[in-house]
């Protein structure tokens, strides 16, 4: 069982029982957002949670210690050069005292959890891959968010994953799946992947009685926001850019973790830069509403 060591104000937070809103680490690192828009984005997503009255706490592993929440003068650390650490990495990380894992969706939700907090921020999540037939590719995140008892936010699965299957997996695991003031489920840059999300919710009072209301105490719930409708990127450019990089992505060979990246660069040129505001509005606002939803959890348990 992993034991994370908790930021002093993240710590007195729990105790007393306010509103914390976990945070992943890899989006600010090397692995995330190119410099300087990580920094932004730390920045802002900070901000977001702290001006709706939640205390913020990024979650990472550096010199091989479990972490929840991390001081200003450790910013530059995980802005900076990192090895991914999923959920299974964890145990290595310490074991072999990485001195920056940057946590992905999975190992963010179990250190979380662990310190007891209810509510986690992420950009988009991992879901099911499109050659999952041929490959079994299916992201991590989707067993943590159904493992873990908490809100995940998220702007979507990545656009470039089987978002059908990917819903269908999350149903196969009980968990329930909202749409944020939204009937469809987004798809990280665009408001609207064309598929339905089961469940429409317009208040984060309503999400915190999902939560509580859950059949299984060890489930999660994933509601899923879209991108501010100012920073959408055209959904033509994007699906052309999708298609063309999977393309190209499937002849040179490239599987697994690897596609990711390799996508999101060929998106990036795609449309000219313009995924990174993209991407730095949605981490704001999906911090913004997990905010809401932590303290809304945390006035009903009072």
């Amino acid at each position: 069982m992993i034991d994370p060591v908790l930021a002093p104000d993240v710590a007195a937070a729990i105790r007393a029982g306010h509103p914390v809103v976990a945070l992943e680490s890899t989006i600010f690192s090397h692995l995330g957002l190119p410099s300087p828009a990580n920094r932004e984005a730390l920045s802002r997503c900070l901000e977001a949670v702290e001006r709706r009255g939640a205390v913020p706490a990024v979650t990472a592993v550096l010199d091989g210690v479990p972490r929840v929440g991390v001081s200003e003068d450790e910013h530059d650390r995980i802005l900076g050069v990192a090895r991914k650490a999923a959920e299974r990495d964890l145990p290595v990380a310490m074991a072999q005292g990485w001195e920056f894992g940057a946590t992905t969706v999975s190992a963010a939700l179990a250190l979380a959890a662990a310190a007891g907090i209810s509510v986690f921020a992420t950009g988009g999540i991992g879901g099911v891959h499109r050659e999952v037939a041929a490959t079994g590719d299916v992201s991590a995140d989707l067993d943590a968010i159904a493992s873990h008892p908490m809100v995940t936010v998220c702007a979507g699965a990545k656009a470039f994953l089987d978002l059908s299957r990917t819903l269908e997996y999350l149903e196969t695991a009980g968990v329930p799946v909202l749409g944020w003031h939204h009937d469809d489920l987004p798809a990280f840059y665009t408001r609207s992947s064309g598929l339905r999300v089961p469940h429409r919710v317009e208040s984060a009072g309503e999400v915190a009685a999902v939560l509580a209301a859950r059949t299984r105490p060890e489930r999660g719930v994933l509601l899923t926001v879209p991108i501010p409708a100012d920073d959408e990127i055209d959904p033509t450019t994007i699906d052309s850019a999708l298609a063309e990089a999977l393309a190209d992505a499937a002849a040179e060979g490239i599987r697994g973790a690897a596609v990711t990246p390799f996508v999101l660069a060929r998106i990036s040129a795609a449309t000219g830069g313009d995924s990174v505001p993209a991407n730095l509005a949605l981490a704001e606002n999906n911090a913004a509403v997990a905010a809401e939803v932590a303290v809304a959890i945390s006035s009903a348990v009072r």
